[in-house]
């Protein structure tokens, strides 16, 4: 018996096959060539028939309140580049690839801005952040134990990473998807994601192991 969760799955790509079979539903190449030529309104089609893959991504990649800010932003990334696509290659796997370097990007700007709010602060003003963040450490773990599951722990050891180590862990180690799969969405070369993929592992495991100890009351 399939889970809900399948279904659902198989639901959607159901829809999407039958929608691109329908004859007289232009193909994705052909809404491109219409855009390019003048009519802008066609540039909806191409948003209504991916929409549900490019949030998918985004609800993998980011917070949950900023979903609807990736996605809406991919589409506009798109929307630039238009002239860029190949229409030889599949628009579904070209505007998943910009779904993923925007959520790569979101990334990077939310670490860009916490380093600057670090920076501004006054050196008072970091020794009363920490010493308040100490007195604070035990009670919010023992909050925070109660209803922490171990994606939970992994999602907060995540945030630790780099944007690009993020990147490649969620896409190579979560989602499977193999070194050159996980290369093509981001636009960086093999090797370089193979380098991250074993770097940021050797990373996760040893802040897993730290946090494993600390919960145990085994010290750092």
């Amino acid at each position: 018996m399939p889970s809900e969760t399948s279904a659902t799955a198989l639901s959607d790509t159901s829809m999407e096959v039958q929608a691109e079979a329908r004859s007289d539903a232009p193909d994705d190449a052909e809404i491109v060539r219409r855009v390019l030529n003048g009519d802008i309104n066609a540039f909806s089609l191409l948003m209504t028939r991916h929409q549900r893959r490019v949030m998918a991504i985004a609800r993998r990649h980011v917070r949950p309140e900023d979903t609807g800010e990736v996605c809406q932003e991919a589409f506009v990334r798109a929307w630039q580049s238009l002239a860029r696509f190949q229409g030889s290659g599949s628009f579904r796997a070209w505007i998943s690839a910009i779904a993923v370097r925007t959520s790569y990007d979101y990334w990077r700007r939310k670490y860009r801005n916490r380093e600057m709010t670090a920076a501004s602060l006054s050196e008072a003003g970091q020794r009363e952040i920490s010493r308040r963040t100490a007195e604070d450490a035990a009670a919010r773990f023992e909050a925070e134990a109660e209803r922490r599951d171990a994606a939970a722990l992994l999602r907060r050891v995540l945030d630790r990473l780099s944007p690009e180590d993020r990147m490649v862990v969620e896409l190579v180690h979560l989602e499977e998807k193999s070194v050159k799969e996980a290369a093509a969405l981001l636009g960086w070369t093999a090797a370089n994601v193979k380098i991250r993929a074993f770097r940021a592992r050797k990373k996760l495991k040893k802040w897993l192991e730290r946090e494993e100890r600390s919960e145990k009351g085994d010290g750092p």
